[in-house]
């Protein structure tokens, strides 16, 4: 591998000087503020991009290849018609161990990347690798995208045989780099170890993405009336996400009533009724890409709780309240799984898929189970820095009702703090449960 050398200067793609003419038909998208503080985003991108390189050169691979776009804007900051490079490969990403990063994409990714200290090369010779642009040329394009890579490869990794982590490329594409004698590795353990650990920017771009999660509950709230339905009360949720700057939602996690046993089940055009409890999972990515995934539950009034919906409520709430400070910096998944909350019998026989989970910009590693004895459970450590959603679901097997709680926490080494503020129900908690 080369020497690291900060390539910045010498191949970055800056924006020309505008002229006094230009400037003035311009309206610029941003705040007029100078006396509020603000996130010092191009800290916060320098700090992904190194955390990335440094898992890149721990790993011992000479250089990265990006497609998925979620991975790009970590890596870069570069946002471009996200969801639908989430199914259309389009854009690509090149970074090596030490040497400039090289972006391919289209015209308005390559004006966005034009305005970003963490791109040094941006090219327009964009090579189709999605089969909806390359239809029967696929495999010709793919061995020339292979030629592309390989010499990116050649010229700032040296000669001969590379390592190379790359995700969702293709298969042709792949197998042709693969062709070119360089060695393939999945690139996800280096984006997992590289997001976990957050900076301080990295949290305050979160809490912007809560904050507008946490709207969008106080409006749900507020609208929630006997006669609304489920996919009504969720588009206030979406509301609050495009008003406030976010991106998208990842599910439409929403139920009421009978619908909320078993979990999961998506919003849909059943009308809430008095007395039915609404169950809903925000799942949001929100300002700058950041994740907000918070569970609350409320009661369509009027009249008060049953003493099963209080039960159900007080015990999800147990177990997310329990959970929560085992959420410490050195403490082992092992350790976590063990110490859990344990659900009253009868009522944790469905539990949500795990009890914990990491969060960045979006849902990511780890998965924490609830029990080592699981023979997917895989053993890791909290480390000051992460950000965990512990997870409650509660509602017995066949039964009519059920509860899902969660909560978002930073681990520090002060030990565990909830970054999720949104209050819990009052006259759902019980003191008998």
């Amino acid at each position: 591998m080369n020497d690291a050398t900060d390539y910045s200067q010498t191949f970055a793609a800056k924006p020309q000087p505008l002229s006094l003419e230009q400037a003035a038909w311009i309206t610029p998208p941003m705040q007029a503020i100078d006396t509020e503080g603000m996130i010092d985003v191009p800290r916060m991108r320098r700090y992904r991009q190194n955390r990335l390189r440094e898992q890149v050169r721990a790993q011992d691979f000479d250089a990265i290849i990006l497609v998925e776009p979620l991975s790009i804007r970590y890596a870069t900051g570069v946002r471009n018609c996200t969801l639908f490079q989430m199914h259309i490969q389009a854009g690509y990403l090149f970074i090596p161990a030490a040497g400039p990063v090289v972006y391919f994409d289209s015209e308005p990714g390559r004006n966005t990347g034009a305005t970003l200290e963490t791109i040094d090369e941006i090219r327009d010779d964009i090579l189709p690798l999605s089969y909806m642009f390359a239809g029967p040329d696929h495999l010709k394009w793919t061995t020339n995208w292979a030629d592309q890579m390989d010499d990116l490869i050649q010229q700032h990794c040296g000669q001969g045989k590379k390592r190379i982590a790359i995700e969702r490329a293709g298969f042709h594409a792949e197998q042709a780099l693969i062709a070119k004698g360089h060695e393939l590795a999945d690139v996800a353990p280096v984006l997992a170890m590289a997001r976990k650990i957050k900076s301080p920017e990295e949290i305050l771009a979160m809490n912007m993405t809560i904050a507008v999660a946490e709207d969008g509950m106080t409006r749900m709230r507020d609208a929630l009336r006997n006669g609304i339905m489920e996919q009504e009360l969720w588009a206030m949720m979406w509301s609050a996400l495009i008003e406030g700057g976010g991106e998208w939602l990842d599910y439409r996690l929403l139920a009421s009533g009978e619908r909320t046993n078993p979990w999961q089940q998506e919003a849909s055009s059943r009308m809430i009724r008095a007395g039915d409890l609404v169950v809903f999972d925000c799942g949001m990515i929100g300002p700058f890409s950041y994740g907000a995934d918070i569970s609350r539950a409320y009661r369509c009034g009027p009249g008060k709780p049953t003493d099963y919906q209080r039960k159900l409520y007080t015990m999800a709430h147990t177990e997310v309240m329990g959970n929560t400070p085992l959420m410490k910096s050195g403490a082992s998944f092992t350790e976590i799984a063990n110490n859990r909350h344990i659900v009253p019998a009868g009522f944790g026989n469905q539990p949500y898929p795990c009890m914990a989970h990491g969060i960045g910009m979006a849902d990511e590693w780890p998965v924490i189970l609830h029990s080592p004895d699981n023979p997917e459970f895989y053993e890791g450590e909290l480390e000051t820095g992460m950000v965990i959603c512990v997870e409650s679901y509660v509602g017995e097997v066949g039964g009519v009702e059920g509860i899902k709680l969660e909560d978002q926490v930073l681990v520090t080494d002060d030990g565990p703090i909830t970054l999720s503020r949104y209050p819990f129900e009052e006259d759902l908690l019980s003191k008998e449960y």
